[in-house]
């Protein structure tokens, strides 16, 4: 079934593709660069023994994420509907495993992105208007307590749902500014980095590690390349945003696939660029000693003042990429509810503003819930496992649909098709592999979190059978 309306048959208001090449382009990079550029340096240099390994890895993780963005464009192409993955794993294997992978959507990967993210805006905004920090405590009860910086995220959601609510222009409109916003400020780090920074080229050098290897042997290289690699596959998490508003993209068929492509190499090139500023601001060696590197190099390049200052910055960043993911995490649910697999009152569209308003209320209630609790860091560790064995079983259903589907229409063709992603299923499927051996706790997690959602799904089915009946 597919999850576009077509008004002239039903008569009931429809989404408006209103988002050019542009905004399309805005919203992925906007929903990729949050927070993590500004603190997954630590956890990459901490492992990897030299700084030409420490950005080759940057560069690894955004071809990576590029050969599974050609296998997303051609079903983009395919299914130029609202719902994106969602759609493409349901024609691929069926409702069941779409519905499961919708289930984690709403309950865990957005609610709990949209909380940490409007979190972590409001906590860095407190660096700032310290009356807003997490330090005071407004309510405090048994073990359950809120602080004024997740009063002041609950506020964020609260603004964030209703300007999406209101009009897909509006939405759209406040990603933007968000997204040139935190361009502003990585282009002003960079380049007064360079120009008038305290830096050096000779750190770059990696006195004391043996030059590129570390003196490592390749074998010893490969488990290290892969827990640094955990970072940057985090850090790159979000390119898949553009495609769940696919039914709301103005000439779907050339635009995602262009978006896409086009995203991923502006995240590289900006990721590059700050993790090239940090090894300019210090010795690689004292990386692995700051969890807020960015912090850090402003003050070693500049001033301790343009380090606070910096942190008006990293809250635009994270606000932005909470508004990225407020507008198109809505559509998801609104595809599962046309489907008849969710709540049935997400499938309504607002009559005037022509946006899926009860699904983007939901999601920000239930985000705005998560973020007073505390826990949504939790659930997220616990589904991050999850969510690339989701975006390698959607790359797979790439050649599912070439097998079940030959005959459909594809405007555009995966490059490289079949090797390049079968390459991203060998190196995200070793990496979940992997995260199975090292960590099988979160992984066991995050697999039962899923499976929590068959009840839901045997219930809307019998629904389902029961209304077609009468």
């Amino acid at each position: 079934m597919p999850a576009a309306e077509n008004p002239t048959k039903t008569g009931a208001p429809s989404l408006v593709r209103g988002l050019t090449l542009l905004d399309s382009v805005l919203l992925l990079v906007g929903g990729i660069v949050g927070s993590s550029i500004f603190l997954t340096a630590k956890d990459i240099a901490g492992v990897l023994p030299s700084p030409a390994l420490f950005l080759l890895v940057w560069v690894f993780g955004g071809v990576i994420s590029l050969f599974a963005c050609f296998a997303f464009a051609e079903m983009a192409a395919m299914f130029p509907d609202s719902g994106g993955q969602y759609v493409y794993m349901r024609e691929a294997y069926g409702d069941f495993v779409g519905f499961l992978y919708g289930w984690m959507i709403f309950w865990v990967s957005n609610g709990g992105s949209i909380a940490a993210l409007a979190v972590a805006s409001a906590e860095y905004m407190g660096a700032i208007v310290p009356a807003i920090s997490s330090q005071h405590i407004v309510l405090s009860a048994a073990r359950f307590s809120v602080n004024r910086a997740q009063l002041v995220a609950v506020g964020m959601i609260a603004f964030m749902t209703w300007m999406n609510v209101v009009g897909l222009r509006r939405g759209a409109v406040l990603q933007n500014l968000a997204t040139w916003a935190k361009f502003a400020a990585i282009a002003v780090f960079v380049l007064l980095g360079l120009a008038i920074g305290k830096g050096s080229w000779s750190n770059f050098a990696a006195a004391g590690t043996a030059g590129f290897t570390g003196g490592l042997t390749p074998m010893q290289l490969v488990p290290l390349v892969g827990v640094a690699l955990i970072a940057v596959f985090w850090a790159y998490d979000g390119w898949v945003y553009i495609t769940w508003v696919g039914g709301e993209v103005k000439h779907p068929q050339k635009t995602i696939p262009q978006a896409l492509m086009l995203g991923i190499v502006t995240v590289t090139v900006l990721y590059i660029a700050m993790n090239v500023m940090y090894v300019y601001a210090m010795p690689y060696s004292e990386i692995k000693n700051y969890t807020t590197i960015a912090h850090a190099s402003a003050g070693r390049l500049f001033s301790s003042r343009a380090a606070v200052w910096l942190s008006l910055a990293i809250a635009v960043s994270c606000f932005g990429a909470a508004a990225s993911c407020t507008l198109s995490g809505g559509r998801v649910y609104y595809a599962m509810a046309r489907d008849g697999v969710f709540f049935k009152s997400m499938a309504k569209v607002h009559p005037r503003w022509r946006t899926p308003a009860i699904s983007l209320i939901w999601q920000g209630a239930w985000s705005a819930a998560l973020a007073l609790s505390g826990r949504y860091d939790q659930l997220y560790t616990y589904v991050m496992f999850m969510m690339v064995l989701s975006y390698v079983a959607a790359v797979v259903a790439l050649f599912v649909l070439r097998w079940k589907r030959p005959e459909m229409p594809r405007p555009y063709r995966c490059t490289g098709y079949p090797w390049l992603p079968a390459i991203y299923i060998l190196v995200a499927g070793t990496w979940a592999l992997n995260t199975v051996y090292a960590r099988p706790k979160e992984a066991l997690s995050g697999v039962v979190i899923v499976l929590i959602g068959v009840p839901g799904y045997l219930y809307w089915r019998q629904r389902n059978k029961r209304a077609a009946e009468l």
